[in-house]
């Protein structure tokens, strides 16, 4: 399925000589064998990287750096690694040992992983600093590959509007945010039971999936504990809706009767409906108290061959928005419109260029009368990372995606934006900084102290 440590004092950048390689001792015979050796690491790590491989990676690099102390390319690889792990801190760590050690020889993409690193910590003066060495140093198909001066551009955003901002969500408490990637959270009515995807330890079939290494996804259920004001009776242990492989419920029906789950078990040859890729399916909730076993839609519009999944209905359950890369020869993932016919699904269409970009579009959520769209984003003017954005359906189109703000979005990745009106609550998830490293977390925002750019 388609898948930090104090700040240094900001660093100027007079040339690339400013920079001092570490001296290495003579040669002797054991030298040239440990850099042999650290070569072939290299190497093999680099492949490792090719396959996103990036915990088994950062293992190789670890062990070239010890053969090798004094080369650059292993703390440069470290970092890249690192990064694409969310460990911002020691991508930040390691990218500048790379570039302490390589001086004016360090592979220059170096100074957009620093320039990456330092912007989803928050420091934003850094962050334009390595960003711009970056645009003076690598060449100019590079730097619009990069997209280098979006991410200038959107430091200067972030320092505006972090000026006027105040933090408006909280982190959901409660074992619901397990130190794993958590998020997707989705209300039962009365807000007393929450469903949420996860890739922690536990899951069904206790396999890692072996693209990302990371768990693969399931989906659990936890219950609001109104004494100790905490989410608890976390289980997924739920019926017949997990596999073995991916699956994340995207959206649940007012009544909680039906509801729609994304889903990729074609790692798993035990299951009776093994998806093409990452399919769209339903679920429904039986009179027995459990759910359904999944039923793929079979409508080739809305399940390809390619990721199709995060779907989002009006109340009515009549119009779906969902995602799909289906187009991702030349841009990322993009949302679609689908309009039920009767008991049948017709034709999905892609939304407008005003709301899909050549970036990511992701985790949409139609408000259950079909007014407002909100979804995520790293293709529009943001923070950082992906943003939530709003757009509001006209009735003869859509308007632009107005970004909302500082108070909840953040120079990190933020998603899985929900709005339970009757509840007064948003609920959403987002990168949570905690030391070197991060992950996803949940959080809820009280929806009567919150500015939106919108009147719901």
């Amino acid at each position: 399925m388609k898948i930090l440590v104090p700040i240094l004092l900001l660093i100027n950048f007079v040339s690339t000589n400013s920079y001092a390689a570490t001296t290495a001792p003579p040669d002797s015979t054991a030298n040239i064998i440990d850099k042999s050796a650290a070569i072939l690491l290299l190497d093999k790590g680099q492949q490792q990287v090719m396959e996103r491989k990036f915990r088994d990676a950062l293992l190789t690099f670890r062990e070239a750096a010890v053969k090798d102390p004094y080369t650059w390319k292993a703390p440069y690889w470290i970092s890249y690694c690192h990064y694409h792990l969310n460990n911002y801190g020691y991508a930040k760590q390691y990218g500048l040992s790379a570039v302490s050690k390589g001086g004016a020889d360090v592979d220059k993409e170096v100074y957009d992983i620093l320039g990456n690193s330092f912007h989803r910590m928050g420091s934003l003066d850094s962050a334009q600093q390595f960003y711009q060495k970056a645009i003076n140093e690598l060449p100019k198909a590079r730097v619009k590959e990069l997209n280098l001066e979006h991410k200038i551009a959107e430091c200067a955003y972030a320092k505006n509007a972090l000026v006027k901002a105040s933090n408006q969500r909280e982190l959901l408490r409660g074992e619901v945010n397990s130190g794993f990637n958590d998020y997707g959270p989705i209300l039962s009515a009365d807000g007393k039971i929450m469903y949420f995807t996860s890739r922690r330890g536990n899951t069904t079939g206790g396999q890692m999936n072996p693209d990302d290494q990371e768990y693969f996804e399931d989906i659990y259920r936890a219950v609001w504990n109104p004494e100790t004001l905490m989410w608890d009776s976390i289980s997924n242990d739920i019926e017949r809706i997990n596999s073995a492989g991916f699956d994340a419920l995207n959206w649940m029906s007012p009544d909680g009767l039906h509801a729609v789950i994304t889903m990729n078990n074609t790692y798993d040859g035990e299951s009776k409906n093994i998806t093409r890729s990452s399919d769209i399916c339903e679920v429904e909730f039986t009179k027995m108290n459990k759910w359904s076993t999944a039923k793929i839609i079979a409508n080739k519009s809305i399940n390809s061959t390619f990721f199709d999944g995060a779907a989002t209905l009006t109340a009515d359950g009549n119009t779906m928005y969902f995602v799909s890369d289906r187009k991702g020869d030349k841009r990322s993932t993009d949302i679609y419109m689908v309009r039920k016919n009767g008991k049948k699904w017709g034709e999905a269409v892609l939304l407008p260029d005003s709301i899909n970009s050549v970036g990511r579009e992701t985790t949409p959520f139609i408000t259950p009368d079909g007014r407002f769209l909100f979804f995520a984003s790293d293709g529009h003017m943001g923070m950082g990372g992906l943003d939530i954005y709003v757009c509001e359906n006209t009735g003869s189109g859509w308007s632009s995606p107005m970004n909302l703000g500082a108070g909840i979005n953040t120079v990190n990745d933020d998603t899985h934006f929900k709005v339970y009106k009757d509840l007064g609550k948003i609920m959403m998830a987002g990168i949570n900084l905690s030391g070197q490293k991060s992950s996803f977390d949940m959080y809820e925002i009280d929806l009567t102290k919150v500015t939106l750019p919108i009147k719901l």
